[in-house]
Formats: C-alpha cells, sequence, structure tokens
C-alpha cells in the first residue's frame, strides 16, 4: 500500500535505487571451472571467492559483477519536489532475477523516464541491471539509445540527467576517492548507515536462506542513498537547507508509518537522526544525546 505525507509531489522525477546481488554459482562453474564439471554452484562460487581472497591479500572476496544476479532492488520514489513518495523492493517476497530485471527496466520506462540516481551505480548498480536486460532479453531502446549528441546519450557519464551517481559528484567524477563511501556519507548526516548488515555478509545471508534480510538491508540503503541525495541537491543550490530539513522531516513520516509492518524499519527509525548545522552548541544531531557526554554527567 502507498503511504503519502502532506504536500507530496505526484509526479515521480527520480527513482533513487540500491541493489543486492549474489553470484550465479552456475555461470562461475561454466566459465571459470569448465574442466571441474564436478563442482556445484556453490562449491564453484566458494573455490573463486577463496582465489580471490588470495589474490587480493585478504582484502576482498567479492565476485565480480559480470558474474552477479539482482536478488533485491530497492526503489525510492522521488517527486520533482524532491520530497519521498514511497520507497518498495522488487518482487518480494519472491526475489527472482529475471522478474526483478524485467520489473525495474519496465517501471524505469513506464514512469516516463525518471532521473536514475545511485551511490556509486555507475560502477556497479546500473552495469548489473544492463547485463541482466541483455541476459533475459529485455529490450531497453531509450536507455541504450545511441542517436543524438554524445554528451546527451543516457548512457554517457557525464549525463546526469539520466542518470545522477551521487559518488560522481563528491569525487569529482573519480578526482578524489570516497573512503567510507555511502556508510560514511550518511553517518555525516546523522541517518543509520550500515547497522547490522554489511555488504560483504550478503552471499552467505542469501545461501543461508535470509532473503528478507537482504532485502531489508538493501531498502536502508536506498533510504540513505535518498538522504545523501538531498544534501547534494543544497550543494548544487537546488534546495535551500531549511526545505531539506522539512523533506527529511516528511521522509521520517513516512518511514513512521511503514515501519508498521515492516520491523527492520524500525530499527532503521532506532538510528536516525536529524541534522543540523555545527553553531554554538557542539552537537551536530537533534535527537539523540551524545553517549559519552551523558556518561560524564552521571559519574
Amino acid at each position: 500500500m502507498r503511504r503519502t505525507v502532506p504536500g507530496m509531489s505526484d509526479k515521480t522525477a527520480y527513482l533513487v535505487f540500491d541493489i543486492e546481488t549474489v553470484a550465479d554459482g552456475r555461470l562461475v562453474q561454466r566459465v571459470r571451472y569448465p574442466a571441474q564439471p564436478e563442482l556445484t554452484p556453490a562449491q564453484a562460487v566458494a573455490t573463486y571467492r577463496a582465489q580471490l581472497l588470495e589474490q587480493t591479500n585478504g582484502k576482498s572476496d567479492f565476485v565480480p559483477h559480470t558474474f552477479q544476479l539482482p536478488v533485491s532492488v530497492a526503489i525510492a520514489k522521488v517527486g520533482a519536489d524532491f520530497a519521498l513518495q514511497e520507497v518498495k523492493t522488487l518482487d518480494r517476497p519472491r526475489f527472482r532475477p529475471q522478474v526483478i530485471a524485467k520489473q525495474f527496466w519496465k517501471g524505469w520506462q513506464s514512469y516516463g523516464q525518471p532521473t536514475l540516481v545511485t551511490f556509486n551505480g555507475r560502477f556497479f548498480d546500473l552495469p548489473v541491471m544492463e547485463l541482466a536486460a541483455f541476459r533475459y532479453g529485455i529490450p531497453v531502446p531509450a536507455w541504450f539509445s545511441l542517436t543524438g549528441a554524445s554528451y546527451a546519450q543516457p548512457r554517457n557519464r557525464y549525463n546526469t540527467t539520466a542518470h545522477l551517481d551521487l559518488q560522481d559528484i563528491l569525487t569529482n567524477f573519480g578526482a578524489a576517492q570516497l573512503h567510507g563511501g555511502l556508510n560514511l556519507c550518511a553517518q555525516l548526516l546523522g541517518k543509520p548507515g550500515k547497522m547490522d548488515t554489511k555488504g560483504n555478509m550478503v552471499q552467505t545471508l542469501w545461501e543461508a536462506g535470509e532473503h528478507q534480510r537482504v532485502d531489508d538491508y538493501c531498502m536502508c540503503d536506498a533510504l540513505d542513498t535518498y538522504f545523501v541525495f538531498l544534501r547534494t541537491r543544497v550543494l548544487t543550490g537546488h534546495l535551500s537547507l531549511d526545505r531539506e530539513h522539512e523533506l527529511v522531516e516528511r521522509a521520517k513520516v513516512w518511514i513512521e508509518g511503514a515501519a508498521q509492518t515492516n520491523p527492520a524499519l524500525g530499527e532503521y527509525l532506532a538510528h536516525f537522526q536529524l541534522w543540523r548545522a555545527v553553531g554554538d552548541e557542539d552537537e551536530p544531531f537533534l535527537d539523540r544525546p551524545d553517549p559519552g557526554a551523558t556518561r560524564q554527567d552521571a559519574g
């Protein structure tokens, strides 16, 4: 059911989204280990992850995106006035990659091709969804268009009308690194960031059957991305800081309503803080006291 908040714009102008993926073990086995047909899909993924850990000196066992399937896509629909309309995940509770991919691209087209908003989506989220369209034979001519000037084509790196990658904004299109990523940016604004679930846990959680937990994690990341999106609109002069505060409050109202049927959003609210500029007082967030100060006062 769609929950609304007062003053919400009817037109969906932005789709702020995040995805979670798992490695396709059958594809890994066929491409990486064709001489070992006895490997099960799970064994092929485990073998590849072990090799990746060795190759990166223990830094990462993440299987490249070309082997990944989307098992969760969370989308925050946002109006032309930047107000949050709703957040939903695709094909819940079945989480079928083919259905998710079809719903994603069909939704983008049916809403009139709104701007896609991601965090580091140019590197991962969109390549995964593009390859899913390739795999499942999903036509998306408007997205893959090569007509007109190159800078105006949807997949052009600098076309921020078709796709706005927030990491590109904050790193000057990769000129600088952003250590900490979405988690850091969300926490700078007092938003939850990573809680009990983290990205490197998704493959293991999925294999253990905790599909809903993965989907809830994806939804929380989409919400964090929305709040980071709002702050970038302040940076670019599209929003005043006061207006951003109003939109954050309205989004919190939506989350409170949705949390009545989704416990994961209740946990999100428990870590939710309201940002304010540091001025005469030291505490930058409005609604949670500093634990250190509380302990000191008690002592």
